[in-house]
């Protein structure tokens, strides 16, 4: 067994293309999240707004996105949408999909951590002369993002494992090295099983902090 390894991972330095792939996996999880939560805060403010163009537009967005699957969303965007644009990079148009993708679920997450906050310290804000914007910002938001911070955890860990998808669009990720890999050495038990082992410490290390930090905001 031991000597296997050696032949498929160390021989001729394939256990080198690894961190390169884990690297770009980490680059679209982490760029995606950023943009998700951004979209989310948007569109979740627009989803609780008075406005009904704006829960319009929110709603749409959120029934559109959650209802196509990721690789299909993917595909559109670097086949249908960007490549006639001139736009080639495909780590580009990952980071963007999945973002964009992530935005849909971070609305719902925001918007019920939002909601979640009692009606009354809205009305206390107001009260105190601050604004409806001052009145989210400082007191409403705070209170709804420790509430929400379990299920947006649980978005983080969905999206980094999603990322394997990526490799439908050409992205050398940890996926498509462990498959380039298994295709060079026509051995697949243990690039994949190396694959599916990173994860699983990327997901269950992010757990415990993402439960460290939920921890420290409760005593906080």
């Amino acid at each position: 067994m031991s000597q296997t390894f050696y032949d498929v991972m160390i021989a001729h330095g394939r256990w080198k293309l690894i961190p390169s792939g884990l690297g770009v996996t980490l680059l679209i999880a982490f760029c995606a999240i950023v943009i998700g939560s951004i979209l989310g805060c948007v569109f979740a403010i627009f989803k609780i707004s008075e406005k009904r163009a704006l829960r319009a537009i929110s709603e749409t967005y959120t029934t559109i996105i959650r209802g196509i699957p990721m690789a299909t969303q993917l595909m559109i965007f670097y086949f249908v949408v960007f490549s006639p644009l001139g736009l080639s990079n495909a780590v580009l148009v990952a980071i963007i999909a999945f973002g964009i993708n992530s935005g849909a679920y971070c609305t719902e997450i925001f918007r019920a951590g939002i909601q979640g906050v009692d009606r009354g310290q809205m009305e206390a804000g107001r009260s105190l002369g601050l604004s409806w914007w001052q009145t989210l910002i400082k007191i409403i938001l705070p209170q709804a993002f420790r509430t929400a911070l379990p299920t947006y955890t649980s978005e983080f860990i969905t999206l980094i494992k999603e990322t394997s998808v990526a490799s439908f669009i050409a992205v050398v990720d940890l996926q498509k090295t462990c498959d380039n890999i298994r295709n060079a050495t026509y051995n697949a038990w243990i690039p994949l099983l190396s694959c599916a082992l990173i994860y699983l410490c990327l997901t269950v290390g992010l757990t415990k902090l993402f439960a460290f930090c939920e921890r420290k905001m409760t005593k906080s």
